[in-house]
């Protein structure tokens, strides 16, 4: 979806000109300079060494469980289900996998086997489904009466009910029994939720509010572990190794974070671009939400540097820059050198520096691992992205409103998305085959274009009325409206409806997909899920101080504190087998690598 144009250079406008500019009056950023504090810290890391010490051992007592369980019992379908919802699952890839491969073999007479057992056979199809099994929903016809109905019994089971509503949600077109299993449980569930007891309370209302299917990896883990240690049936090894872990990865991305913090310090973009959002903390939220496990590091680095420039460079064509200042801006971004600098604006020179820095130094990193032609690709992706930033900024200085389709072809473009997606890949290491994977996803496959339209609607939904207001160009709400002389509502009408066939167009995808790894579909998918979690109801990247700041401190600053097994039951582990030489390696490795911001710690 290429968005050509010809730039025209234009002489560079005198800056002590009196120059007519908008002005967004963004609010600072939430966070300052708060992040530099988590700089490694001597007097924490023996601490911080025994820790993980701990959950190597904690680790290898559920390595056990998981082993010890038989493969198609109900008691491994919910140990799956409990490991993957506290956030710990992606120490156990291959053993989960494993396991979920021999339920898929015998799918159907599993679910036969399950008689009427509503609560079995829609975790088993869920699971299945999440982790890109392909298995018919026609095994949910059997829980409908004779007049093609759910049986009314079901409505007391609640349980049941949750997990069908959950399954439901991994619908893809033309699952007429799922759309109907969604409307059943969604008005059931609601119904019953005054009634239930604190604990099924606590898990309907969150299910409600953000089924599994878009919850993001981290934030589920802080909801869920407060969920699970109300359980009296929980196991305490369990839960204290999810504890233990939320917290080790949570000062890994801490230490992270104020390395990116020192590199945004410096470049002062508050300082010399005043007008622009000043997100960098928001932005590695965003990020990590894409990818958290540690052995990302290096790729979550990179697409922080990549967002945060991209914020920056959108205000710079939204908000402030002159239609003479952005042709000859867009017109050094494509030529891309910096002998194009001295031709722009001071305040373009700082961006326009910082941005060819940061690509240089991915250039850089990528090329120690032979993998610098990947550069190529996300810098692609980022011209083509300015592109179509420059023709919406024509457009807004034309006074022109574009037609729904037309104004979407571009916009697409312009929520970043797809960018983001390309980049996304640059570090992932081995996983990523370089050609196949990069001509996947620049050829814009139907996952990323679904994805694109979460993307762009959500944002415009929430964010049009703003926008308006300090002068924009027309977002999706405007267009559609004028185009088809419809209501405000009836828009958001329309609009939700595409977004729920974006949905089933992701899980279908994530279904039939032979084309790259579920790892790879999965970074496209979290991107997805970090929009709907920031654009919910509200603008939170804009306006950061309220919903998103509480995200962030619950992922990033808040840690679990003692009592970490709670009133659970024992495993029956004894922890001795310690494998101590192994976790002697790993420490010394964490010590050794922490200075360049990556950690060996899960890998």
């Amino acid at each position: 979806m290429e968005v050509y144009f010809q730039a025209t250079i234009a002489a560079i406008p005198p800056e002590n000109n009196k120059i007519s500019r908008r002005s967004a009056n963004y609010h600072p950023s939430v966070w300052g300079q708060y992040f530099l504090a988590y700089a490694t810290d001597d007097a924490k890391e023996n601490v911080f060494q025994e820790e993980i010490r701990e959950v190597e051992e904690l680790k290898e007592e559920v390595r056990k469980m998981l082993i010890g369980t038989p493969d198609k019992s109900k008691q491994k379908m919910e140990l799956i289900d409990t490991i993957q919802r506290l956030g710990v699952s992606y120490h156990f890839e291959n053993e989960i996998e494993a396991s979920l491969q021999c339920v898929h073999k015998t799918y159907y007479e599993l679910c036969d086997d399950d008689g009427n057992d509503l609560y079995t056979v829609a975790l088993r199809f869920r699971l299945l489904r999440q982790q890109g099994h392909h298995v018919s929903c026609d095994v949910f016809n059997k829980f409908k009466n004779p007049e093609g109905d759910f049986e009314k019994s079901l409505e007391t089971n609640v349980r049941g009910m949750l997990n069908l509503y959950e399954a439901a949600n991994f619908r893809k077109h033309g699952e007429n029994v799922l759309e109907e299993a969604l409307k059943f449980t969604t008005f059931n569930l609601e119904s019953m939720l005054p009634n239930l007891s604190n604990f099924l309370a606590a898990q309907v209302n969150k299910a409600l509010k953000l089924p599994v299917q878009k919850t993001l990896t981290r934030m589920e883990a802080r909801q869920y572990i407060s969920i699970y240690q109300q359980d009296e049936s929980h196991d305490k090894l369990l839960l204290k190794f999810a504890k233990l872990d939320f917290n080790i990865l949570q000062n890994l991305h801490q230490k992270e974070l104020s390395g990116l913090t020192k590199w945004w310090k410096d470049l002062d973009f508050a300082t010399k671009l005043p007008f622009a959002r000043d997100r960098l903390v928001e932005c590695y939220f965003w990020i990590l939400g894409v990818y958290f496990e540690p052995k990302y590091c290096l790729a979550r680095r990179i697409l922080t540097k990549v967002i945060s420039m991209t914020s920056i460079i959108d205000d710079i064509y939204d908000v402030y820059a002159t239609l003479d200042e952005l042709i000859i801006f867009t017109d050094a971004i494509e030529r891309w050198h910096i002998n194009e600098l001295n031709q722009l604006p001071s305040y373009m020179q700082h961006c326009y520096r910082a941005l060819l820095d940061v690509y240089t130094e991915i250039e850089e990193e990528m090329a120690k691992e032979g993998k610098s032609d990947r550069v190529n690709y996300a810098r692609s992706e980022m011209k083509k992205l300015v592109r179509a930033y420059f023709q919406e900024a024509k457009w807004f200085h034309g006074g022109y409103v574009p037609k729904f389709e037309e104004y979407m072809k571009v916009a697409l473009v312009t929520g970043a998305y797809m960018m983001l997606a390309t980049t996304s890949m640059v570090g992932m290491g081995d996983i990523v085959t370089t050609e196949p994977a990069f001509d996947w996803v620049t050829n814009e496959p139907l996952i990323v274009r679904a994805a694109s339209v979460i993307c762009r609607l959500m944002d415009d939904m929430v964010g049009h009325e703003f926008e308006q207001e300090r002068g924009h160009i027309a977002s999706a709400v405007e267009c559609y409206m004028k185009e088809y002389g419809a209501t405000k509502q009836e828009a958001f009408n329309e609009f939700h409806e595409r977004l729920t066939n974006a949905w089933k167009d992701i899980t279908g995808e994530c279904l039939n997909s032979n084309a790259v790894p579920m790892a790879v579909l999965e970074r496209v998918l979290n991107l997805a899920k970090v929009i709907n979690l920031i654009y919910k109801d509200e603008d939170g990247y804009t306006h950061s101080g309220t919903k998103l700041k509480d995200f962030i401190t619950s992922v990033l600053i808040d840690p679990w504190q003692g009592d970490w097994g709670g009133e659970g039951k024992d495993s029956g582990g004894d922890g001795k087998d310690k494998k101590e030489e192994g976790m002697a390696i790993l420490v010394v490795n964490l010590v050794a690598m922490m200075g360049d911001g990556c950690v060996p710690y899960g890998s």
